[in-house]
């Protein structure tokens, strides 16, 4: 299977412009023989949460639409990174992902949401985890600061995930900390860990790049430079199963003594 990384330099409060890079890179990964393509976190609007309301969408709006039309047309899977989606409730961050038929085939509200970018008061938190069927594997999706709450991760493998996609807007001045989650995810839970950054700046962070493809090893497949980018990476998913049956740590979990913890 191959990826390809939309590293996006997603100006913030711009739909249209970040609409219209996003089906370029997309038609350009496509054209590159890309399988799936992946998109950073909120890269419609960036963290512009004083427009917050005006930039909200709705499953039926114009980026869900345009995503799913391009699967379709494509013929490729889109991992569309998040959305700021309106729910009866409140505006949750919201990780779509369309199959190669343009279905919604799944979506994720973030859970954990980061106090450090104002992110807990303006979204409301998601409160469930799923996985979803990829070719002839499951994935699942975590979004940026989730990336720092290891069971959460653990918990897309009990659901069969073998790949995990971490749309981000990570920051410069946590850059170790990026590259370190990003590889303990991978080896941990004997998995890839597909993570698209943003590039770029806005009033108050500039953001690192730095997406990567991490495989099951812990081996970094591919990883981007700073700048705007497409990351191709071809990726092996048997190689999560065989990682597993040779250093079957996942097997030899004792869970009923971490509760006692």
């Amino acid at each position: 299977m191959k990826l390809a990384l939309c590293q996006m330099n997603v100006l913030q409060g711009d739909k249209a412009g970040n609409r219209k890079t996003a089906e370029q890179m997309i038609r350009e990964a496509n054209g590159n023989g890309a399988d799936v393509a992946v998109l950073p976190e909120m890269w419609t609007c960036g963290y512009d949460f004083e427009r917050l309301e005006e930039h909200a969408e709705t499953f039926n709006g114009h980026t869900v639409t345009l995503l799913s039309g391009l699967a379709r047309d494509l013929n490729m899977w889109i991992v569309g990174g998040s959305l700021p989606i309106r729910y009866s409730e409140g505006i949750s961050n919201t990780a779509v992902t369309f199959n190669s038929d343009g279905e919604l085939v799944h979506t994720y509200r973030k859970i954990h949401l980061i106090g450090l970018m104002e992110e807990d008061k303006y979204l409301l938190a998601g409160d469930s985890l799923s996985s979803f069927d990829l070719a002839s594997t499951k994935g699942a999706t975590v979004i940026c600061y989730d990336l720092r709450f290891p069971e959460l991760a653990r918990s897309t493998v009990e659901k069969g995930a073998k790949i995990l996609f971490v749309p981000a807007e990570w920051p410069m001045q946590r850059q170790q900390h990026w590259n370190a989650l990003l590889q303990a995810r991978a080896i941990e839970n004997q998995m890839y860990v597909a993570a698209v950054n943003m590039s770029g700046e806005n009033q108050n962070d500039r953001f690192i790049g730095g997406s990567k493809v991490i495989d099951p090893w812990g081996d970094i497949v591919a990883e981007a430079g700073a700048d705007a980018q497409i990351l191709l990476a071809d990726i092996d998913l048997k190689l999560a199963d065989e990682v597993r049956e040779r250093v079957p740590s996942l097997r030899d979990r004792r869970p009923q003594l971490y509760d006692l913890l």
